[in-house]
């Protein structure tokens, strides 16, 4: 079992509102939402009974069919799973709960009893389909699963991360030599990516291209998923076309571009499900950078990334029936093609959206300018900004950020640029390898 940080809000939920609500897991699918939710209930009760609706028998639907009688549910539980309930010392998992809705439902009962806690497990885009006809139970705390992100993944290798705390606290810069391993570590960890599944064929050693193939089962998956909501491909098409729109460096995403076609009505819809199924992370463009970065975003323009850089890797080079080994290397060996620095840009995408800040950047343009100036990413401190740009290798190309610490330097409390290069500053440009991302974003809580 992976170390995960969801563990820790699962012991929150457990001490503060165990018995008074249950929790529900949700994200795409193959992220760790079961393994999770299992391993929390062995660890920390007496006993659990876990139900995978995916996989249920007939019998065991049937013990679903009446709960008026909770006493007589309990006991027909416990018998059909050889299982032993305590009182307050026992949890039951509902996983999948998304294909039994009157199963979901009826949590606002359970909870009421009091007798034990809940935990539910999810895909968000399914559950929403499916509770047309349902009252949603309030009392309900949900948790959003994503894929491992940096920390959770060297947890898994059994690295250290207290080397970077280490390294970001001194602010200096630490020399080519250790640079060079430590942004190595990093794009294995981009290669890689966080679906469980990947890091543990890493971990057993397993070679690239058996990883890829994990990694490429996953997005065949997802894609399934999308066909069952929309028959016509839609969807599949907005999801297959991040990676192409990213490369072309424009400051949105255009919806026509990736299906081909006029927009359309529905094309709304489509993209708040699949926005909703987590795969996919919506970063939105700001309007006017103050403070209140909320009020001001532009609904009409927005950049999508993936949810896991690793499922990214893939999908730029899915022309291929299987990876290329040579690219993993060319990436490994920080050799791919200059243009491919928004790969880059979509792993720090990953970073941000796990530390729980929401995603959003800038575009502007000046009078004499015929392109438009970009802020990657725009982060409130408080009652201050931080403008954040990525750049693959090149650090002494940073126009954008300058112009905007121009326009708005009462605004503005820090500056910072990550790419691949050692710690500097370029005055008051903080200068930053991109795996030290996890630590700002640690001292901005702080």
């Amino acid at each position: 079992m992976f170390k995960r940080k969801a563990t820790d809000k699962l012991k929150w939920w457990k001490e503060n509102y165990g018995g008074k609500y249950a929790v529900l897991l949700q994200g795409a699918r193959r992220v760790g939402k079961s393994t999770i939710a299992e391993n929390f209930a062995k660890e920390n009760y007496q006993s659990y009974i876990a139900i995978d609706f995916s996989n249920i028998s007939a019998e065991f639907k049937k013990v679903f069919d009446d709960i008026s009688n909770l006493d007589i549910f309990f006991l027909r539980l416990q018998a059909l799973t050889s299982t032993q309930l305590y009182e307050r010392k026992s949890v039951i998992i509902f996983d999948e709960i998304q294909l039994a809705p009157k199963v979901r439902q009826a949590i606002k009962h359970l909870v009421k009893d009091g007798r034990y806690d809940y935990i539910e497990t999810g895909s968000l885009i399914s559950i929403k389909k499916n509770v047309k006809d349902i009252l949603i139970p309030s009392e309900e705390i949900k948790i959003d699963i994503y894929p491992m992100d940096y920390e959770e993944f060297n947890w898994a290798c059994n690295k250290d991360n207290g080397i970077f705390e280490k390294l970001y606290s001194c602010n200096t810069a630490i020399g080519s030599s250790i640079n060079k391993t430590l942004m190595r570590d990093f794009r294995i960890y981009m290669a890689v990516g966080g679906m469980p599944q990947a890091v543990e064929a890493y971990i057993n050693k397993k070679s690239f291209q058996e990883i890829d193939l994990i990694k490429r089962e996953i997005i065949n998956l997802y894609k399934d998923d999308f066909r069952k909501i929309d028959s016509s491909g839609r969807i599949s098409a907005i999801f297959e076309s991040i990676p192409s729109q990213l490369a072309l460096q424009k400051n949105r995403f255009f919806i026509s571009k990736a299906t081909k076609s006029r927009k359309r009505v529905k094309d709304e819809e489509f993209l708040a499900d699949l926005i909703d199924s987590k795969t996919v992370l919506l970063c939105s463009n700001v309007k006017d950078p103050s403070i209140a970065l909320n009020l001001t975003k532009d609904f009409d323009s927005y950049k999508l990334y993936f949810a896991d850089i690793g499922l990214f890797i893939t999908q730029i080079f899915n022309s291929k029936s299987l990876a290329d080994e040579n690219i993993y290397s060319k990436l490994l060996g920080d050799k791919l093609e200059a243009n491919l620095g928004y790969i880059y840009e979509n792993a720090a995408a990953q970073i941000i959206n796990s530390s729980g800040r929401e995603l959003l950047y800038h575009t502007w343009k000046l009078e004499s300018q015929t392109h438009p100036y970009e802020i990657d990413f725009l982060i409130d401190n408080k009652t201050k900004l931080i403008p954040i740009e990525i750049k693959s290798s090149e650090t002494n190309n940073h126009k954008s950020i300058n112009e905007f610490s121009k326009e708005y330097s009462s605004r503005i409390s820090r500056r910072v640029l990550f790419s691949q290069s050692d710690i500097s500053h370029d005055g008051m440009l903080e200068l930053k390898p991109i795996y030290l991302l996890h630590q700002f974003l640690k001292e901005l809580k702080e």
